[in-house]
């Protein structure tokens, strides 16, 4: 039997990257959340919550995580929020393994100063108190992140995450 891998965290925290790289140690294919919804909704993420509004967002981000194929051999990087709204998390932990890659906010504000993307929109660069408001958004968060499968402190590979994978679900992947 194989199961669908969620990668959850803060935004910077790597999702993505080691999502994508996990996936093809896997032998799994990949899907960025984010994207989906951007695909489904015909418009970049800042734009959806300039035009419509987080709530909105929420709505579609819920609704696109509930159509990924349950058990399909999937490695999904979900948004930052995700977990954290309707009933996402026990969604997530009923169908697949949760993954949550713990990085600090100071981390994650190196990370994204250092990459200069400037399109997450509740974390812009331009902002003064960023660190402020990555800590506080983190401090919110940490306690719904903190009931996935797995947890990963700090910087890692997608090597690490697969050994760990398979030590802790190894009939599962």
């Amino acid at each position: 039997m194989t199961t669908n891998i969620f990668m959850l965290g803060m935004p910077s925290s790597g999702k993505s990257t080691l999502g994508r790289n996990l996936a093809k140690e896997l032998d799994y294919d990949f899907i960025d959340l984010d994207r989906k919804i951007e695909v489904s909704e015909g418009k970049k993420i800042n734009e959806i919550f300039r035009l419509e509004g987080e709530e909105y967002f929420r709505k579609k981000e819920s609704e696109q995580l509930k159509k990924i194929p349950v058990n399909d051999k999937l490695v999904i990087a979900l948004g930052g929020g995700t977990p954290c709204f309707f009933d996402n998390m026990d969604y997530i932990k009923e169908n697949g393994i949760s993954i949550f890659l713990d990085v600090s906010p100071d981390k994650l504000e190196e990370r994204m100063r250092t990459s200069r993307r400037n399109n997450r929109p509740m974390f812009k660069l331009e902002n003064e108190n960023l660190l402020e408001t990555l800590t506080n958004t983190y401090n919110k968060r940490i306690d719904i992140y903190r009931t996935a499968s797995i947890i990963i402190e700090g910087d890692t590979d997608a090597s690490t995450i697969l050994w760990i994978l398979e030590a802790q679900f190894p009939r599962k992947v």
